[in-house]
């Protein structure tokens, strides 16, 4: 990947693109076919998801199915070389890869919302160019945009700058092509403005540390990357992070990508315990029927788990139709329709934090003491759930929601509200 040189037909028809390159809703046709699609992926992660994530490496190989699969390229519009798919076909595939590698579902979450970045931030000439050359190389995005780690500067060197500092949690980047990174210019006419950039994994100057080593989501190549005066000139900046509504939607759609994250944790925790007490030949002494899985106990935990999952599926799935409603408004979007979404969003995350790591707790309920053998695998669900839902306060998502509802206040935009 070089630094562009934009093509003249691009900039010959990119006045004609709308803000939003997205409309319409997904179709049941699509849903279906991108459904199938991740749960031939999904079933390529399954037979060693323990053994790669015991191993603890950067999951390239991962990121090619991902790229030979077409979900790479799923929400890039057929006009630029993309599969025109819509974002709810992209959220459910993240809920489906969640169910048996949620490293994996992370990967391709942030790399949506980077390609959204990209959109969100951009221009219609800079959105075509960057998705069109991304769609072409089949590009795996990852970023360097960590807000509570403002460790980035951009300092003017010549007609450019240099980007030095460290940013943390850097998910996807060790393993992506292009890099969007969040950095403040430092010094000159642009001094104070909160710039998007896009960097190729080889930028001289780009180091990946590799110093990810969490209880869970361990191979969502989130290490850190340092920044040793990296050449950084006009041509890799995408635009300005700002408030508008319809460039913030980056942290509604991230926020609704972790609720898909979690309820496909949550499915895939209790598909796993099923197996297990199905095939477990005996009961408790106590009891007075033949096998675990006849035991009303037993019943009781899954039927009241398999509920709350059902719900928390139920308000996803409407809220995943919504966004693509949303996302289509472009320059339209008003900020309290912004807000809105917002709120649903955040009540989807609280639920499904809770509902996600309490089904990946209790499922040791009805399994039984071995199922805490290590080779069983069951532990992975939890160490996922409870890794990344730590990735801010849900306290503070149940606040915004109590907050609107009984006072109608919206919290400050900012890359977590």
């Amino acid at each position: 990947m070089t630094s562009p040189v934009i093509d003249p037909v691009i900039e010959k028809t990119a006045h004609t693109v709308p803000r939003s390159p997205w409309s319409g809703q997904a179709s049941k046709e699509e849903l279906a076919h991108w459904r199938q699609i991740a749960q031939g992926v999904a079933a390529a992660l399954s037979p060693d998801v323990l053994e790669r994530d015991r191993r603890n490496e950067d999951p390239h190989t991962e990121v090619e199915l991902l790229r030979n699969s077409g979900l790479i390229n799923l929400i890039i519009p057929r006009e630029w070389g993309g599969e025109g798919g819509h974002w709810e076909s992209a959220l459910h595939a993240v809920r489906i890869l969640s169910r048996v590698d949620a490293s994996i579902g992370q990967i391709l979450a942030y790399h949506y919302a980077n390609l959204g970045a990209v959109v969100f931030y951009g221009s219609p000439q800079v959105q075509e160019l960057w998705l069109r050359r991304s769609a072409l190389g089949r590009w795996s995005w990852g970023d360097s945009v960590n807000p509570v780690d403002p460790n980035l500067e951009l300092v003017p060197a010549g007609d450019g700058y240099r980007l030095t500092g460290v940013k943390h949690f850097s998910t996807g980047a060790s393993v992506g092509d292009a890099i969007l990174v969040n950095a403040v210019v430092n010094g000159g006419a642009d001094n104070g403005k909160f710039l998007a950039l896009a960097l190729e994994h080889d930028r001289e100057g780009v180091q990946f540390l590799g110093d990810w080593d969490a209880l869970g989501q361990r191979l969502s190549a989130s290490g850190s990357v340092k920044y040793d005066g990296v050449r950084v000139t006009s041509a890799d900046i995408i635009g300005e992070v700002g408030d508008e509504p319809f460039s913030t939607l980056v942290t509604p759609y991230i926020q609704l990508a972790f609720g898909n994250l979690y309820l496909g944790i949550a499915e895939g925790s209790l598909e796993r315990g099923r197996q297990i007490t199905l095939a477990r030949r005996n009961s408790w002494f106590l009891s007075s029927v033949d096998t675990y899985a006849q035991d009303p106990l037993t019943q009781r935990v899954y039927g009241e788990l398999s509920s709350r999952i059902a719900a928390v599926e139920a308000l996803a799935d409407k809220i995943g139709t919504e966004f693509d409603a949303v996302i289509a408004r472009g320059n339209e979007l008003t900020a309290d329709e912004r807000a809105r979404v917002a709120i649903s969003i955040a009540q989807l995350k609280v639920v499904s934090t809770e509902v996600g790591v309490e089904v990946a707790n209790r499922i040791f309920e009805v399994t039984g003491s071995s199922s805490a053998k290590t080779e069983t695998g069951l532990d992975i669900f939890w160490r996922n759930v409870r890794t990344h839902t730590l990735h801010d306060p849900v306290d503070y998502k149940k606040v915004e929601v109590g907050a609107n509802y009984l006072l109608g206040e919206v919290q400050p935009i900012s890359l977590y509200t």
